[in-house]
């Protein structure tokens, strides 16, 4: 009986040990390639588990062979799962990657003081947008992509050639500088045409700042300014592909691709490609509801290594376009002629623009672009022929004396700009005379730090225009924030400018129905702006993260230059107001992130633009009072898919009429464009994505294009002063005019795409 129990215990160590053998499961724990302490690891379904150590390393000890679920969260992180097999190598090779959920509160930004910051120690707010926020809806142009970011709304301004521009807290696009590296290349005759063609999969983030930046940037950073900053080569992947497709028969294509030349020289490259050529007039207005465009962007990106880590960047882009829009049976022939309504753009364009530190024991760097745009196009019978070239540089130099930081720069740029119009010819038309306009200018910055919770920035800037004289830009901001770094208050005070262009945002490329009338010698614009910021992070124990940014802003303007759309309808008239404008009003960000996978960004503005002249107060033309934005996103780690869906919605806004006996509605409606996608994910390299746009299938009203059947006027009256007769065939007194737009026209279509990444 003993030997059986002896025998029976044996056997029983045996199978015991057999299934009672240790297994690990190791590994480290990172967050944008830094270790994360303190982070949970456990095996879901069991109490079994660890947490991270200083290295960011885990050490699992489990008795049994099968395949668990990994969970790994830890607070301020989106929570991740992954299977394992266990016994495997790669269970003993684990690396998890760890999302901050307030990553856009606390990223490095350089917009508000042109230097590398955190967001959270920078005195001037900026605003983060990441390469993931903007793939949520997908777009082919920066330009749409900005449409769900708060008080940033893009405005198409006419409904024939679809151009637009940007308006920032209901400011149009001539206050908003658009940067590409901290270059300022999108201005003047490109803020049109210059904003498409930067190719998406290149993008690392887009910073936005709200309000005057001329003290750094010079003219036209009134209402604020956009710095799209594209990938390092060091950190791009080394083959990027994004090409999808709608139902409209829009094709977008977007390709990256690093490399290196030498141990010394790294490479980043970008294509963009843009394809639409299927006219659609779901309003039945005899026009396209798209312009039709066939698209081609190069980008080139040069990393330099140098001893002491010095920095030596360059880049170039080269845009080239061929848009249409117009009447339905329009085709190239018909360009220029008198029978068959068409707007026909021809844009080329080429960038380039670098950084270079110089080999010097001071912090002296010389940031450099220089660009060229010629544009051929057509607007009926109005040929429009331009040319503009401008080149900038600036050297800078940094200094930190005890609590002091300095920044102080000596800027110029040049700008030509010649077209075939009267505006740069002289008085008897007799002569072309291009404009060119010399701007050197000097500033300074001091950012004291009283302590590490609160800071000073003092700046002020000087600049000389050749056609204006003098222009002084001072300002001032004062951050005070908690120890911890989870409350941020913002108080800022600035000045800002900007030179008209003799080439106005607003010329024939987007009103080609009406004569550019400038009266008088427009001036430069001056505006003083105030806004509070109040920033606040709240963290739970369950892992849900609450981001909170408000401002409210307030921005007063002399000299302000403001289009008039009523008095001749055949006219825009441009003179300096005589008397003042305010933009105000509230703006507030929210941000809410779950641990299971679900994120919210949300936004809302309230705002009151208005002009008053001689008494006499009104709104401003396109200007909304309520826009709101949203972006929630839902992932499913075990599905590997992510559901997005965004859009945005905007209360009515006062309409360019063609006179009093204009009988279409003075006001808009409210309006809403929403968007749904599902991303899935194939492996580590493959995303396939589709979704559907305008979800509502909202459009503006059919009647947006006056007399859409007569283009040409030809059976239009019109009085010896310009003005239109009202006839028995024209009662309301109307024109050809496309500018009564708020909303894109085109309608509900599905999209299907694909990204890979090696």
């Amino acid at each position: 009986m003993l030997r059986l129990v002896l025998v029976f215990l044996f056997i029983s160590g045996i199978y015991l040990d057999s299934f009672g053998q240790d297994f690990r499961v190791k590994g480290k724990v990172l967050s944008q390639g830094e270790v994360v302490e303190f982070a949970n690891v456990i095996l879901k379904g069991t109490s079994v588990g660890a947490v991270t150590d200083e290295n960011g390393e885990f050490n699992i000890q489990v008795n049994t062979s099968d395949t668990y679920v990994l969970q790994v969260s830890r607070i301020g992180f989106k929570t991740i799962s992954s299977a394992v097999k266990v016994p495997s190598e790669e269970a003993t090779q684990l690396v998890f990657e760890l999302e901050e959920m307030d990553a856009g509160l606390d990223e490095v930004v350089v917009s508000g003081t042109m230097q590398e910051v955190s967001k959270l120690d920078s005195p001037v707010p900026v605003e983060v947008y990441s390469a993931k926020f903007f793939r949520a809806n997908p777009t082919p142009s920066v330009f749409e992509s900005l449409q769900n970011v708060n008080g940033v709304r893009p405005q198409i301004n006419c409904n024939v050639c679809n151009t637009g521009d940007i308006h920032i807290n209901g400011l149009e696009g001539p206050y908003t500088m658009v940067l590409i590296d901290g270059m300022p290349i999108v201005s003047g005759l490109a803020t049109v045409y210059g904003l498409t063609g930067i190719p998406q999969s290149l993008i690392n983030r887009v910073e936005v700042v709200k309000g005057p930046a001329s003290t750094l940037y010079g003219s036209e950073a009134v209402g604020g300014l956009i710095n799209v900053i594209t990938k390092s080569p060091d950190a791009a992947p080394l083959v990027s592909a994004d090409i999808y497709g709608t139902g409209w028969g829009e094709f977008n294509m977007d390709l990256g691709f690093r490399s290196e030349f030498g141990s010394n020289v790294q490479s980043l490259t970008g294509i963009n490609g843009f394809y639409y050529d299927h006219p659609i007039d779901n309003n039945q207005d005899g026009f396209t509801d798209l312009t039709l465009s066939k698209r081609i962007s190069i980008f080139q990106k040069f990393n330099v290594k140098r001893p002491e880590n010095r920095i030596f960047n360059i880049a170039a882009r080269y845009v080239y376009e061929d848009r249409w829009g117009g009447e339905m049976n329009w085709e190239k022939s018909n360009r220029g002629g008198d029978d068959i309504y068409g707007e026909s753009i021809y844009t080329s364009r080429w960038e380039t623009f670098g950084t270079y530190q110089l080999p010097s024991s001071e912090a002296l760097s010389l940031m450099f672009s220089a660009n060229g745009h010629r544009q051929n196009s057509v607007y009926g019978t109005t040929i429009y022929n331009a040319d503009q070239y401008i080149g900038f540089g600036q050297l800078t130099w940094t200094k930190t004396i005890s609590s002091h930081h300095f920044l102080s720069g000596l800027a110029y740029r040049y700008t030509y700009y010649d077209d075939d119009t009267p505006v740069t010819s002289s008085g008897d038309g007799e002569r072309n005379m291009p404009s060119i306009i010399h701007l050197p200018g000097v500033f300074i910055q001091d950012e004291i730090k009283f302590q590490e919770t609160q800071s000073l920035l003092l700046g002020a800037r000087y600049d000389y225009n050749s056609v204006h004289g003098s222009i002084f830009s001072p300002r001032l901001n004062y951050k005070l924030s908690s120890h911890d770094k989870t409350t941020a208050l913002r108080v800022s005070v600035g000045n800002g400018f900007r030179v008209a262009n003799v080439f106005t945002e607003d010329h024939a490329a987007l009103t080609g129905a009406r004569e550019v009338v400038f009266e008088g010698e427009l001036k430069p614009e001056q505006s003083w702006n105030t806004n509070i910021n109040f920033v606040k992070k709240i963290y739970s124990n369950k892992g849900t993260f609450v981001g909170i940014d408000a401002t409210v802003f307030y921005t007063y303007f002399t000299n302000r230059i403001v289009p008039d759309y009523e008095t001749n309808a055949n006219q825009i008239i441009y003179a300096n107001l005589d008397g003042s404008a305010v933009s105000k009003g509230v703006s507030t960000n929210l941000d809410v992130a779950w641990a299971n996978g679900l994120s919210i960004t949300a936004g809302a503005t309230l705002m009151d633009v208005s002009i008053e002249e001689e008494g006499v107060k009104r709104r401003q033309l396109l200007t909304e009072r309520f826009s709101g934005v949203w972006s929630i996103g839902y992932d499913i780690p075990r599905l590997g898919l992510t559901i997005d869906y965004t859009g945005n919605v905007y209360s009515p806004m006062r309409l360019p009429l063609l006179g009093e006996l204009d009988d279409r509605d003075e006001f808009s409606s409210w309006w809403s464009i929403q968007n749904i996608q599902l991303t899935k994910g194939i492996g580590a390299q493959w995303e396939v994505y589709a979704g559907v746009k305008n979800l509502l299938n909202f459009t503006p009203p059919a009647n947006s294009i006056a007399r859409s059947f007569d283009p040409f006027d030809k059976n239009v009256v019109f009085n010896p002063d310009g003005t239109v007769m009202p006839t028995p065939e024209n009662p309301n007194a109307l024109t050809f005019d496309p500018t009564y737009v708020f909303a894109p026209n085109q309608g509900i279509r599905g999209f299907l795409g694909v990204r890979f990444t090696l």
